[in-house]
């Protein structure tokens, strides 16, 4: 049934592996070896590995596998309009409406498992380390995965299933064989995140770890204003990487805010405040819970530098 299930899938556009149970066991250790051994920043492990949940959930008890998800997800494209320019912003793949895209592969994944009565649920769980280590992806130097046939343009989505899985190919993450030859993303990291010797990259040096606080959170005085590129997220180290050469220029094209709209967004009025149109617009693009974030991320892609940076 593992295999039949990942071919099934596949012929939907998406790539997937089942993986044991136990493999919770091996990624939570995975996580605490490299904490131990001071690998990560403990404000970003607070914040971003902390809330991993490393046992099934309550309605499935007898869950016998982990079930790891990869499909297609493109760059989007924004425009605002501001001091008579119309100015293009892109927010990265996995971004914008992930939840939805996340419930259509659980549906997807029960319309096939309940064939043979099989459930599934949503896993939370280092989807990354779990893509790696199950053979679905590998990672780049720069830390993000890389799956075939999509390179970093995807979104993973991984739950928990009561298929059993007798066998897996579970391996050491690793980091793909042609980055040892490439030196792209760290030459085109402006923040040193990815350092040549080291496996994992310094993630509070990341420009997405930053850009992704709070607005009222003030930006580092190391980080110039030139190196920002995204509304919220990087691409500087994708954008150079030979795997994306062929999705580049893969844009799905987002909303268009005029230059009224654009300055309410900077001036970071509440919810409350906002024309009904320009609230529907941004429901509509899934950036309702960005919405304290983007005053300070725009005001530094737009140059305003008398607003809040």
């Amino acid at each position: 049934m593992q295999g039949t299930l990942v071919r099934q899938l596949e012929t939907q556009g998406f790539r997937a592996r089942v993986v044991s149970i136990r493999r919770l066991y091996d990624m939570r250790q995975a996580i605490e070896r490299f904490r131990k051994q001071g690998l990560f920043d403990e404000e970003f492990y607070q914040e971003r590995l902390a809330g991993f949940v490393f046992r099934p959930p309550e309605d499935m008890p007898e869950a016998q596998s982990l079930i790891i998800v990869a499909f297609k997800d493109p760059q989007v494209r924004f425009y605002f309009n501001w001091r008579g320019t119309r100015i293009p912003v892109v927010v990265p793949p996995t971004y914008l409406h992930w939840q939805e895209k996340d419930r259509q592969a659980e549906k997807l994944l029960l319309d096939l498992l309940s064939v043979e009565n099989y459930r599934v649920a949503p896993a939370i769980v280092p989807k990354k380390l779990l893509a790696v280590c199950s053979g679905l992806a590998a990672y780049g130097k720069n830390n993000i995965t890389y799956v075939e046939g999509m390179g970093s343009f995807h979104r993973l989505a991984a739950f928990y299933s009561d298929l059993p899985c007798e066998q897996d190919d579970w391996r050491e993450p690793s980091v793909m064989e042609r980055c040892a030859q490439c030196l792209n993303c760290l030459r085109g990291c402006p923040t040193g995140a990815i350092e040549p010797e080291r496996f994992l990259l310094r993630a509070e040096r990341c420009i997405t770890f930053q850009n992704e606080k709070p607005g009222q959170v003030a930006f580092p005085d190391w980080i110039e204003r030139s190196w920002h590129n995204c509304l919220m997220g990087c691409m500087h180290c994708q954008s150079v990487c030979p795997e994306n050469r062929s999705l580049l220029d893969w844009y799905e094209e987002g909303a268009e805010f005029s230059k009224e709209e654009t300055g309410l967004l900077l001036k970071g009025l509440p919810l409350t405040k906002l024309p009904a149109a320009l609230v529907e617009k941004l429901e509509c693009w899934d950036l309702l819970e960005s919405l304290d974030i983007l005053p300070r991320n725009l005001s530094v892609l737009l140059d305003e530098r008398d607003l809040p940076a």
